[in-house]
């Protein structure tokens, strides 16, 4: 059974950094893709960063270059370095890896990321 298991969320001041880690357990296979995204309640799941097994990086327009996405495909954890937090980054924040011949798409059980103001 695939599990990915976040650590490195919390509380942190406005302006402060946090770096959060994923970890895969359960699978053969090295990941077509790695990603962050985070969610709010009452709003939909967004995608903060992926990075693909090619190495291309995508991050959501809100990210402004302060966070990054790394990790080797077929080693555990992959990291999100996020740095000049705001308020409003304030969220769950889940790992996601897609793998696999079927490319099937797993999820952790999310970390909370509280910046206070």
């Amino acid at each position: 059974q695939v599990q990915l298991v976040e650590s490195g969320g919390g509380l942190v001041q406005a302006g402060g950094s946090l770096r959060l880690s994923c970890t895969i357990s359960g699978s053969i296979f090295s990941r077509k893709d790695m990603a962050w995204f985070r969610q709010v309640p009452g709003s939909q799941r967004e995608l903060v960063a992926r990075l693909t097994r090619g190495g291309t990086t995508n991050y959501g327009e809100f990210v402004q270059g302060r966070f990054t996405i790394s990790g080797d495909n077929a080693k555990n954890p992959w990291y999100l370095q996020m740095n000049s937090l705001k308020p409003e980054d304030t969220a769950v924040y889940y790992c996601n890896a897609v793998l696999g011949p079927d490319s099937s798409e797993y999820w952790g059980q999310g970390t909370q990321v509280t910046v206070s103001s």
